[in-house]
């Protein structure tokens, strides 16, 4: 049996005699001397971090070290409120010269609350996501964790993007640079670069160390959970793409039938399917309002839509080849071979987010896949596109479109070692949660970019392998009607939430949410934020109030 020991914020286990020991002779003795204590007074000591070097015994992974390449007082607005910290900039080396560096930034801020916020990126990353951000699916009116004297911080991933941005996979070419961003090795070094870094800015370790990320960030998010569990007090994931292989193995069937001769469901057609989807379940749950909260009570078949003779013949109807399409993205994808992963198929994406809504259904984009691929084609299958020149063929002139995913021939043994690197799917996150980490899911139930059925699917093996008695003390779901893929164009519900202060008071207090409420960001609307598999049932009373929803099963 062993017991856990919490050392300002984090969590080291010892053998249950040795935690007793512990208290009879002082830590100190078993772990060394601890940092000095932050106070109310901690001095910042921002100029003495330019040019520091970041020592390679500082870092849990391998590397050649860092330095920093500048440090220097910012004053910036934040959500409204004027911050003053030290912005830092740091590089961190690779073990393999020909590997692009990892590269920082951290803000360390004046008025410092003693705790640290890491987040996490988007698509293939390459870029350095703002420390100033707030957290996914956040309340704008609510202070950012900069405003609330977090020191935050952010990498790369550990490569640094052209200009197709976060679509741009040439990184993969690198071993090392390939595995700092699909197995998530920057973020240990990323994580324990920071904390270096703030231990010599302020003299202090941080009290409690969070990370939130939505999407490439969700993954990140779940990473550090699996594979860190000490690191982090609590996590925040949002739609997380934490299956990356098994999705991009549906995107690139997507991309092959979506390819064939007339079968792209150009945006008129998107148009029609998705207000015949809410004609057909909006009210279902108790409310006609555009938001389908009863996801099971929704049955709708596309084939109703059916053109005569299956001829396109028109913006009022889908052709065979169409609604091939449609049903392929809406189906589980399931592929006849085993990847070393254990993945054997993703689940599809609903049919709740359309282009009347300004934003592409299941982010077909609004041109069909083709050689080379278009740049209007939807984020999908450029990402697949990607994956296939760079991360499975590692040939820049590759066509991805002659690699099938249901019968990849010579290149399955590439992609089975891939799924090892890229589907992060440890569902034992008891070690998290005897850390004392919490855990907060959220997913939109109309992303068109990650399903919400495959955040469905790793919380429900968390359940399988934890119990849903000991998972209900570290983690919660919640699944959002109406939400699309981070509130990108205009989604039906643009889910807005203060997970920060919910996350503090379970970690700091061991108050769990209760009744968390959503407030829609374009008109003010709220709904409950019902734990899955709960949904809001309109009852009675204001349909823009949450008090007039109950959560039910």
């Amino acid at each position: 049996m062993k017991r856990v020991l919490r050392v300002r914020g984090r969590s080291r286990r010892f053998p249950a005699g040795l935690v007793l020991a512990t208290t009879l002779v002082g830590a100190t003795a078993i772990l060394g001397p601890a940092p000095a204590a932050a106070s109310p007074g901690t001095t910042l000591r921002c100029a003495e971090l330019a040019g520091r070097e970041i020592p390679a015994s500082a870092i849990g992974l391998p590397t050649r070290g860092g330095r920093v390449g500048s440090a220097s007082l910012a004053t910036q607005t934040v959500g409204g409120e004027t911050v003053e910290y030290c912005n830092v900039g740091a590089s961190l080396f690779p073990v393999d010269p020909s590997a692009p560096d990892i590269r920082l930034q951290l803000a360390m801020p004046r008025d410092w609350n003693h705790n640290a916020m890491m987040f996490g990126g988007g698509g293939y990353n390459g870029t350095i996501p703002s420390i100033a951000q707030n957290m996914p699916f956040g309340r704008p009116d609510q202070p950012a964790p900069l405003a609330r004297g977090y020191a935050t911080f952010a990498s790369d991933s550990g490569h640094q993007a052209g200009p197709a941005g976060s679509l741009d996979g040439s990184f993969g070419m690198n071993d090392e640079a390939l595995r700092n961003f699909a197995a998530g090795d920057a973020l240990k070094k990323t994580h324990d670069a920071a904390r270096y870094l703030i231990r010599r800015g302020y003299g202090a370790e941080p009290g409690r160390t969070f990370f939130a990320g939505g999407s490439t960030g969700g993954r990140e998010a779940l990473v550090v959970a699996q594979r860190w569990p000490d690191d982090f007090d609590g996590v925040i994931s949002a739609y997380p793409a934490w299956n990356n292989t098994a999705e991009i193995l549906h995107l690139g069937y997507l991309a092959q039938v979506m390819s064939r001769p007339g079968a792209f469901p150009g945006p008129d057609k998107q148009t029609l399917l998705y207000n015949s989807v809410i004609a057909a379940c909006d009210g279902r749950d108790g409310l006609q309002d555009h938001t389908v909260s009863n996801l099971d009570g929704c049955d709708f078949d596309p084939r109703t839509l059916r053109c005569p003779r299956g001829a396109d013949t028109g913006p009022t109807c889908l052709s065979d080849a169409q609604l091939t399409s449609v049903i392929a993205a809406s189906t589980p994808f399931v592929w006849p071979y085993r990847i070393a992963s254990g993945e054997r198929y993703y689940p599809g994406f609903p049919l709740l987010s359309g282009a009347d809504m300004r934003t592409p259904i299941l982010g077909f984009g609004t041109s069909a896949p083709a050689n080379p691929m278009p740049v209007t084609s939807g984020y999908g299958v450029q990402y697949w596109d990607q994956w296939v020149k760079y991360f499975l063929t590692r040939d820049p002139g590759h066509n991805s479109l002659d690699v099938d995913p249901r019968r990849p021939g010579k290149w399955l043994p590439r992609i089975s070692h891939l799924s090892t690197i890229q589907d992060r799917n440890n569902s034992d996150l008891r070690p998290f949660a005897r850390s004392g980490g919490k855990l907060l899911l959220l997913h939109g139930a109309a992303d068109e970019l990650v399903s919400h059925r495959s955040t469905n699917d790793y919380y429900r093996r968390v359940l399988d392998t934890v119990g849903p008695r000991q998972a209900s003390e570290f983690m919660r779901y919640y699944l959002v009607p109406g939400a699309n893929h981070a509130n990108f164009g205009a989604p039906a519900f643009a889910a807005n939430w203060d997970s920060l202060s919910a996350l503090e008071r379970w970690v700091e207090k061991g108050q769990p949410p209760v009744a968390p409420v959503a407030v829609d960001g374009r008109n003010g609307r709220t709904r409950p934020l019902c734990e899955y598999p709960g949904w809001p049932k309109y009852r009675s009373g204001d349909p823009d109030n949450a008090q007039s929803f109950v959560c039910v099963r």
